[in-house]
């Protein structure tokens, strides 16, 4: 959660600041605040809210500064106000920190340094953590970089953090463990971010700092890079970014998540580019292949993942249980450490992740390797925690995504999901080769499909239009989509704030049928392929009591159109594949029904993008 940015170089920093929090802001937009050093003296400006109304307030303190940080928070501790907004300083206003992460040991070091006479004036462990950095260095009489080395050994919980002090006023310190942090490396200036994005058009160089490591920035002198724990060197990795500023512009869209949802059958045809070759009959992906034995010989494959992640799973589960017969079971990472989970040497863990940053995740990665099992990973951004963890893992190819409401990184997780499945089944001999070339031929020209999905949009804001003001919503699926309905509820209960659940369609007369009356809008997966019949009978039940039903159905369908009050036709496609399709009408009718509602579409209440804390 959370973004920081940090600027030490010849630029005017104000700028570049303001430009990068902004383009962090799906990372957390509780408060914000920034500071620069003029130099002479720190400027400090803070207050509750988006990064807009910061650049309301701050524009006073623009003066030549050319070294600052700047923070945009998702609160863990302190309620989002000016006072518990970063930048915190120390008691004696020389140290400055913005930090992204839980310190889960500041209780009793407040009451220590409250001790030793400091006095505190938010609700949050950062300012506890500058504190203790102060005095570390007061006591012991250390330098700034020293200093955040001893006092990070005394904490215990997850951080990244960047340290000024305007008594050494020509470096920055950062610092990482279990929070992202990259530092891109220009001409005779350092940019400090949780991402690249709000450095890319100065520099196309960033190193990402690994667990436990931390870095003295400082103006022309080469990065020096130590492990925390024990002050050794590490050579710092300079990687080329393949980000670019038009992936992380909204390109004449009204919101992030509209383009992100439009840009679906490009990123899947990015995703299976150079793996997926239907006319030859093959699929390479170099992290299975390397591996396949391990898969081959698994005794089962467990994916761990959380929220739309963890849908993705879902549909992964019936995908490669149908053509490899590998038992699969998908478990939330935010319960998997938790319940003492058995992990044998002969599983296969799949960890599924947009960020590759999910702090659960990451965890349960952990704790599988801990096992002796083989960890693979599957995220979406190079460089990122969870690819750097993993005995190996492929990466979706969806590009950057803003929108807090996952879209198009749902779709890609299925394509490399889907790809793996198939390779297996093909090495296993689990699928006949007819039905092998059938399913590559047909994964191919799923972009079309999509594309053609994607026409539905008018139809479904002519729908949100009939029920932007429904409470609740139910959605109801069978088979491969299953997954799509909890998926389709999530992403209405995400930016619209409607209560909606997502239920197997056979289930709804165990229980939730009592919540059908003529208000209850009911949206029905029910494509052609698959349990048909058995939908079209739940659909009758739901008639039969006055529900309003709102189908997904295979283009031309006849019996459904007779029951339902409204359909959105999607192209025709395999029952396996079918979720890549059925899951576009549902992001857009969520879409239009959270812009009718006047919601904020890309930053929903109380959600971040990256949940790096637990």
């Amino acid at each position: 959660m959370c973004g920081i940015v940090g600027y030490i170089g010849h630029r005017e920093a104000y700028p570049i600041i303001i430009k990068g929090l902004k383009r962090l802001e799906y990372r957390g937009y509780d408060s914000a605040g920034l500071i620069l050093y003029d130099g002479q003296d720190l400027k400090l400006s803070k207050t509750k809210g988006k990064v807009s109304d910061l650049e309301n307030i701050s524009k006073e303190i623009t003066i030549n500064g050319t070294i600052g940080m700047g923070h945009t928070r998702w609160a863990t501790h302190g309620v989002p106000n000016d006072v518990n907004s970063h930048p915190h300083l120390s008691n004696s206003g020389n140290l400055a920190i913005i930090h992204n992460g839980i310190i889960e040991n500041y209780e009793p070091l407040k009451k220590e340094l409250i001790k030793r006479g400091y006095v505190f004036h938010s609700d949050t462990d950062t300012e506890v953590l500058v504190n203790l950095i102060e005095e570390v260095q007061k006591k012991e009489k250390l330098k700034l970089g020293k200093a955040v080395q001893v006092a990070l050994n005394q904490v215990v919980g997850a951080y990244a953090i960047c340290v000024f002090d305007k008594q050494n006023p020509d470096e920055i310190v950062v610092a990482r463990l279990g929070s992202p942090l990259a530092i891109g490396v220009g001409e005779d200036e350092y940019f400090i971010a949780s991402d690249a994005s709000p450095f890319i058009e100065y520099t196309s160089n960033a190193i990402y700092l690994e667990d436990e490591e931390m870095a003295i920035v400082r103006l022309h002198k080469p990065l020096k890079i130590r492990k925390i724990e024990d002050d050794t060197l590490v050579d710092p990795y300079v990687q080329e970014l393949q980000m670019n500023l038009e992936q992380i512009e909204k390109g004449g869209y009204d919101h992030f998540m509209l383009k992100e949802i439009y840009e679906q059958p490009n990123v899947i045809k990015d995703t299976y580019r150079g793996r997926l070759h239907a006319n030859q009959g093959l699929i390479q992906m170099a992290g299975v292949e390397d591996n396949l034995e391990k898969f081959l010989n698994a005794d089962r494959i467990l994916i761990v993942a959380c929220g739309t992640s963890w849908h993705a799973g879902l549909v992964a589960e019936y995908i490669i249980e149908e053509f490899t017969r590998i038992p699969v079971e998908v478990e939330y990472a935010s319960e998997f450490r938790y319940r003492n989970p058995i992990i044998n040497k002969n599983d296969v863990v799949i960890a599924i992740s947009q960020s590759g940053e999910t702090a659960d995740s990451l965890a349960a990665i952990k704790l599988a390797k801990e096992k002796g099992a083989f960890v693979f990973g599957v995220c979406n951004v190079v460089g990122s925690s969870i690819s750097r963890e993993t005995h190996a893992g492929a990466y979706t190819h969806a590009g950057p995504e803003i929108g807090v409401a996952s879209t198009k990184a749902f779709t890609t997780q299925i394509t490399v999901l889907t790809m793996i499945a198939l390779r297996l089944a093909k090495a296993k001999g689990t699928l006949s080769n007819s039905d092998f070339h059938r399913y590559l031929q047909e994964l191919e020209i799923i972009p079309e499909k999509v594309a053609e999905a994607l026409l539905t949009n008018d139809k479904a804001k002519e729908i949100a239009a009939k029920f932007k003001d429904a409470p609740n919503c139910l959605y109801l699926g069978r088979g491969y989509n299953f997954p799509v309905a909890l998926e389709g509820a999530l992403k209405l209960k995400e930016i619209s704030y409607i209560h909606a659940e997502g239920y197997p369609a056979a289930e709804m007369k165990h229980g939730p049928i009592a919540l059908i009356d003529e208000h209850m809008p009911v949206i029905v997966i029910a494509p052609k392929q698959g349990h048909y019949d058995k939908v079209v009978s739940n659909i009758q039940e739901i008639k039969s009591r006055s529900g309003k039903i709102i189908a997904v159905v295979t283009k031309g369908d006849v019996q459904v159109r007779e029951l339902a009050d409204y359909i959105i036709e999607i192209p025709d496609t395999s029952d396996a594949l079918s979720p890549l399709l059925t899951t576009i009408p549902l992001q857009l009718l969520s879409y239009h029904i959270a812009v009718m509602r006047g919601c904020n579409v890309d930053q929903p209440r109380n959600l971040a993008k990256s949940v790096t804390v637990e």
